[in-house]
């Protein structure tokens, strides 16, 4: 399913790329019905543009298109945004360290550990 979706969206990206490719693909598969409906030279009794004409045609609008829409990225402007922060100043607090050491588990050295607690495993797996 992922390489599905994967194919089909590399297809999209390089789509654009290929857009001559397609309407040249969509020309060669339509040919005859071109000649004979819409080329300019279908009422001669020796057509020999057999609807290139129309290739041509599709192909150069293909092509201003293309052009129209770089030209319109190229007059895009592109807007850069700064915001300004205030300078913010940190100080230093004094540190206090207490002389007296109060704490009951300093006083003493322990007596003794419980051996119920600490015990290597009885059994091996």
């Amino acid at each position: 399913m992922k390489r599905l979706i994967i194919i089909a969206l590399s297809i999209l990206l390089m789509s654009p790329s290929f857009g001559s490719l397609f309407i040249y693909a969509s020309f060669k598969i339509n040919q005859k019905e071109i000649a004979k409906t819409i080329c300019v030279q279908r009422k001669q009794a020796f057509n020999s543009c057999n609807g290139r004409c129309e290739l041509q045609k599709s192909i150069k609008k293909y092509s201003d298109n293309e052009r129209k829409m770089q030209d319109s990225l190229k007059d895009k402007l592109e807007l850069v945004y700064v915001q300004n922060t205030a300078e913010i100043t940190f100080g230093a607090i004094p540190v206090m360290e207490s002389k007296n050491n109060t704490s009951i588990l300093f006083e003493k050295k322990p007596i003794g550990a419980s051996n119920l607690t600490f015990h290597p495993p009885l059994y091996t797996v």
